[in-house]
């Protein structure tokens, strides 16, 4: 993650095997991690049966919320990718049963593979 991602405030892609490794104790026995992006301590974690926004919250962090959306729940999404001026791009998604999409921003070279492991995930 790059440190200028860091101080706008946009996810980057992160290692697999160090997320894998914190996330050991919850994810299922069969679940593998696919693909990570950091923000700062936050983190959107991609597997194999869902998609998890993960929030660590308070000074030391360690009061944590798992945000876990299965794919078949996701009924749509949008991926903005950084134009010339832009330091970010953004992923929008669409969850049934809520009114109000998801939204986070990530940095610049993270639009490809997040729409990628999305697309995979619901359509391949």
């Amino acid at each position: 993650m790059g440190l200028l991602d860091t101080l706008m405030g946009n996810a980057s892609e992160t290692s697999i095997e160090e997320v894998r490794e914190e996330l050991s104790p919850i994810l299922a026995d069969t679940e593998q991690v696919i693909k990570a992006y950091k923000l700062v301590r936050d983190l959107v974690i991609f597997t194999s049966g869902r998609v998890m926004f993960i929030d660590k919250q308070g000074l030391t962090g360690r009061k944590v919320n798992y945000h876990s959306i299965p794919y078949r729940a996701i009924t749509q999404f949008v991926v903005e990718s950084a134009g010339h001026f832009d330091m970010d791009s953004e992923l929008t998604v669409w969850v049934s049963g809520q009114d109000a999409p998801l939204k986070i921003e990530l940095s610049k070279n993270a639009a490809p593979g997040v729409q990628k492991a999305l697309a995979e995930k619901l359509f391949g």
